[in-house]
């Protein structure tokens, strides 16, 4: 087993994810199976209660862990199916310890960082090695080196490093190598200090990714080899994109990164065959059609709010060569201005997941409206339960139906809180999460697309369709194509009068990927493409 940590300094967002996602990419198609994991210094337990403007989307795995929206790209990127054990927090590593002490574990010695919390931390990777197997396991650190929350996790890699001995693991350490316009030139200062200050700590980079705005000319280079003390061809050249991530790891692989781990970890694989995801990305960048489709949310403005949305739209779009041109609509402008401002002209709208009411009344007028205008409706999780109240207020009659997490005393509650949920008194980790069976109805569009009658997709929510209202909605046109296999929880919802209206309480999103968009998606993608065909046969 092989062991690469991948670190980052000077500042956040550097793209650490995506460059440990991209390598594993390239390892995997050398031939090798590749885990990923990520360890996360914040205190929380998981990211399931924190706020989508600090921490983007909360990404959810088969068996129900919230996690950190890098394990979606981890997961994109490669073949790896992860679970709880790919995601740590140092809140996960201090509560272990805490309840050991509590249990008496320790036999009465003082706990302390080292070794109880750094013991712990190496456990998990031991664990992960041991449970999931592989040829390399690739483990990103959050944060930026010397945040003080980072140390036990660094001091931990540091150690662990030194267990496992030369030639089974290498350290990558991501920085900025930023451009001052008035000196017309790139700074390497950031870059050696970063460096400097990961040394203080006892770990030596083999290789440093230098993200960067300009290409790094021979001098730059040279000087952060030798100041970072590591070999010329192991400074790596990360720019930015032109057009899409998936780019990135045909861009590492031009500057020999893969070439260079397997050098440094005496791995003796062949040349990566790199021909269907340049395929892949060839379509995403040069496609023969283009639709516009909207994506009605309430943290529109946030790059991560709903990545993997963004990106399952990608997915569909190449397979269909189809560029998707997302637009960002604000549910409470709708609520605002109306619907025709914000949605006249798209060929499709999406609602995404989502909690609270902010913006619902937006979200209700932009279901209606794609269902009144015969444009394709996609709705994912809290967009299901937004076009059933939009139906049951304008098809069925019913003007006070909502849901329960948005009025408790409406007179029709056509989305309430789950059974088992009225007990539960604490947020974290209590919502029904992880993979579940729905079973479809044959004939139905779901049915169509998927090509099967039994699918297994991702939940995270706390509210369902309430059955009371079934027979009603039916009998005006809503058709229940996907439930549970006890047949008591509606999943996907449709309107077969609709050119395309189809709305899931699951997270289709998180099964996504780059050759195998979900069909959900695809079909929606390609409804869209229709749309725009009929209304401007010439696009």
């Amino acid at each position: 087993m092989k062991y690469i940590f991948v670190t980052g300094g000077v500042v956040s967002s550097l793209g650490k994810g995506l460059a440990a996602s991209s390598l594993g990419t390239l390892l995997e198609l050398r031939g090798l199976r590749v885990i990923m994991q990520k360890f996360d210094p914040y205190l929380n337990i998981d990211p399931g209660t924190m706020n989508p403007y600090e921490h983007g989307e909360v990404y959810v795995l088969d068996d129900g862990a919230e996690t950190d929206l890098d394990l979606g790209h981890y997961e994109r990127f490669t073949h790896t199916n992860l679970s709880k054990l790919n995601n740590l927090t140092s809140g996960q590593v201090y509560q272990s310890v805490l309840d050991k002490e509590r249990a008496g574990k320790y036999q009465g010695r003082t706990v302390q960082v080292i070794p109880h919390v750094t013991n712990e931390i190496k456990a998990r990777m031991h664990e992960v090695a041991e449970k999931m197997g592989g040829d390399v396991i690739i483990t990103e650190i959050g944060g930026t080196v010397g945040d003080i929350e980072g140390l036990p996790f660094l001091e931990a890699i540091r150690q662990f490093g030194h267990e496992v001995g030369v030639g089974n693991v290498l350290y990558i350490h991501a920085t900025l190598v930023p451009y001052i316009k008035a000196a017309q030139e790139l700074k390497t200062k950031p870059t050696q200090q970063s460096i400097a200050k990961l040394r203080e700590i006892g770990i030596a980079p083999h290789i440093i990714l230098c993200r960067t705005e300009h290409p790094l000319d021979l001098d730059v280079r040279e000087k952060i080899s030798l100041f970072g003390n590591v070999p010329i061809e192991s400074v790596v050249e990360v720019r930015d994109v032109k057009h899409t991530i998936y780019e990135v790891p045909l861009k590492l692989h031009e500057e020999r990164l893969d070439d260079n781990v397997c050098r440094i970890l005496n791995l003796n694989t062949p040349q990566p065959d790199l021909a269907r995801w340049r395929g892949f990305v060839q379509r995403v960048i040069h496609p023969t059609h283009h639709v516009r489709i909207g994506v009605v949310g309430k943290y529109i403005e946030l790059q991560d709010a709903y990545k993997s949305i963004y990106e399952s739209l990608t997915h569909a779009g190449a397979a269909n060569d189809c560029k998707v041109d997302i637009v960002r609509v604000d549910a409470e402008s709708i609520e605002k201005a109306g619907p025709e401002l914000y949605l006249a002209g798209l060929q499709g709208i999406l609602i995404p997941g989502g909690f609270g009411d902010r913006g619902t009344e937006g979200k209700i007028t932009a279901a209606r409206y794609a269902r009144e205008k015969g444009i394709p409706y996609f709705g994912v999780c809290l967009g299901m339960q937004i076009a059933v109240i939009e139906f049951a207020r304008n098809v069925c009659g019913l003007k006070e139906a909502t849901s329960t997490e948005f009025d408790k005393t409406t007179p029709h509650p056509v989305i309430s809180l789950m059974e088992e949920q009225k007990k539960v008194k604490q947020l974290g980790g209590t919502m029904r999460l992880g993979s579940w069976v729905t079973d479809l109805v044959p004939g139905s569009k779901a049915y169509e697309l998927y090509h099967s009658a039994t699918i297994t997709e991702r939940h995270r929510h706390r509210y369902e369709f309430n059955s009371d209202y079934k027979e009603l909605m039916e009998g005006k046109g809503l058709l229940i194509s996907g439930t549970s296999p006890k047949g008591d929880l509606a999943e996907i919802i449709e309107l077969p009068a609709h050119p395309y209206f189809v709305a899931c309480q699951f997270h289709p999103e998180f099964l996504s990927k780059p050759n195998n968009p979900h069909p959900l998606f695809h079909g929606f993608v390609k409804a869209a493409m229709k749309h725009h065909a009929a209304a401007d046969p010439g696009c």
